[in-house]
């Protein structure tokens, strides 16, 4: 009876974790069974050569989405981590449930992450020439909120930066 209670409990616990994302975890079980469904489809349809060509559609997906995310990595690796050419219009482009690697394509640089690693949710900050910045949280790789700060500009050019006034 104990037992029941403690596993009730503890699944109590995880049923809220669990829904905070259902988007996620629709994706992870859909598409396998979709990529299950079509090569069931092939073979009942085409036979042994349906199966294949239904694992070639597969593959070519799969090489699809590998080759965007290196191009995507590959033009973040040749920009310093955490610049953005504009804060502003970063801010206005984004938009809640796009994906981190959405965003790194959009500023063509890695975030500078300000939060702990691998714990969620996971905070990155793009920061510009003029000193604004745009903080992200990601929430299992999905932007959740995100805020923009931009400087004081009534501030004299040297706030902040410890460079003394004084002739």
């Amino acid at each position: 009876m104990r037992d029941r209670a403690l596993a009730s409990a503890s699944s109590a616990k995880l049923i809220p974790a669990l829904g905070q994302n259902r988007g996620m975890q629709f994706q992870r079980i859909f598409v396998p069974l979709a990529a299950v469904a079509l090569v069931v489809a092939g073979y009942r349809s085409y036979g042994w050569s349906g199966v294949a060509i239904a694992t070639g559609a597969l593959v070519m997906w799969l090489l699809l989405h590998f080759s965007r995310m290196m191009q995507i990595l590959k033009r973040a690796a040749d920009r310093p981590i955490g610049f953005v050419g504009s804060s502003v219009m970063l801010n206005a482009k984004l938009k809640p449930g796009v994906t981190l690697m959405h965003v790194v394509a959009m500023t063509r640089s890695l975030g500078e992450l300000k939060s702990d690693k691998d714990n969620q949710p996971e905070l990155y900050r793009w920061s510009d020439g003029t000193q604004s910045h745009v903080t992200c949280e990601f929430l299992n790789g999905k932007l959740k909120k995100w805020v923009l700060v931009r400087p004081d500009p009534h501030a004299p050019p040297n706030a902040g930066l410890g460079v003394s006034q004084d002739p």
